[in-house]
């Protein structure tokens, strides 16, 4: 039978209840509100949710901190009003003109926000159809973590059969990152909290630490060890961890500590400046959503080469819990939000 043909458009509601958010602050500043349903418009399509995985990046959006993400989101509160990036769903509407997608597939995509509620829209050209084999809470887990976890390695470029060192190997891009660079045929060493030793392990790394007691520096990571180092964690001095990385390596900044106001723009600016007249280099990643990407990582998934690690779900309408179990810190792999 025709795709365009094989399902029939379901019964949208004029309503839903869905996560808002009016002003800066902490989950609580995240409450349930009734709204419209939205249309979809050109370019677009209308989603029902089925997960929705929570990031670092939603909790310091809700926060508007640091301070200069607000240049980009909203001085006074978040022109994001509904969280939520990182979005599995099925298509119920389809907006004007648009083609490759008809109701009733099963995407996932990296969307501007809207994640926390029943139904949300979304670009096409951030959507992929979610294989079979694949559910949609690991297929949610996808999109920005290990995303992210792929440009690292991609930017990094050691060599096949390189070693690299992985610093916060126990978060959504840090368990991705692991199973991504043992996948590419990379030696993986990894610092991690001592409660996830094992699992880390389990994930493929050959070497594994309790950051707590082997710091970058330590005799436990010799310098000049590592083909390319990736910091995720964001806290040793980059001349320290520099040090690491052998001649023609790179270290790769992915997200770093800072003050209220700039957060780790000040520590990716000085990485130019410390590459100067070096073999040994230091990039910042600025991750960007790829489609394409995120394609290649779902079939990694449906394989069984790569494992979502899925920390805990909640149901939507516990979504202010989950905000607050990431905003805490410290989180294990992922955090998914579950609509149904």
């Amino acid at each position: 039978m025709d795709r365009e043909t094989d399902a029939a458009s379901p019964a949208v509601p004029p309503t839903m209840t869905a996560w808002r958010q009016h002003r800066y602050g902490g989950p609580e500043a995240v409450a349930p509100e009734e709204v419209a349903v939205p249309a979809p418009v050109r370019g677009q399509v209308l989603l029902r949710v089925r997960a929705t995985a929570i990031n670092a990046g939603d909790t310091l959006v809700m926060r508007g901190v640091p301070l200069i993400v607000r240049l980009a989101f909203g001085l006074r509160r978040t022109r994001r009003s509904t969280p939520g990036m990182d979005v599995a769903g099925t298509v119920v509407a389809v907006g004007p003109e648009v083609t490759g997608f008809v109701v009733g597939d099963e995407v996932v995509g990296e969307l501007p926000g809207g994640g926390l509620a029943p139904y949300t829209l979304a670009p096409v050209a951030r959507l992929v159809e979610r294989p079979a084999a694949v559910d949609a809470v690991a297929a949610a887990s996808l999109p920005i973590a290990a995303g992210t976890a792929q440009q690292a390695l991609d930017l990094a470029a050691a060599p096949e059969g390189g070693r690299i060192l992985v610093i916060g190997a126990s978060g959504g891009v840090g368990t991705f990152a692991v199973q991504l660079a043992v996948a590419a045929g990379l030696e993986v060493w990894a610092l991690t909290g001592a409660r996830s030793i094992d699992l880390v392990s389990g994930l493929g790394a050959s070497q594994v630490f309790d950051y707590r007691t082997v710091a970058p520096g330590s005799a436990a990571l010799p310098a000049g060890s590592f083909d390319g180092v990736l910091d995720i964690a964001g806290a040793a001095p980059l001349r320290v961890l520099k040090r690491l990385v052998r001649d023609g390596g790179r270290l790769v900044l992915v997200s770093g500590k800072g003050g209220r106001v700039l957060g780790p723009i000040g520590r990716l600016l000085s990485a130019p400046i410390l590459s100067l007249g070096s073999r040994r280099s230091i990039r910042g990643l600025a991750a960007t959503p790829r489609p394409a990407m995120l394609r290649d990582h779902l079939a990694l998934v449906a394989a069984g080469r790569v494992v979502p690690v899925i920390e805990r779900t909640f149901p939507l309408e516990d979504a202010r819990a989950a905000l607050a179990h990431v905003d805490a810190g410290h989180t294990v792999g992922k955090v998914v939000v579950v609509a149904g």
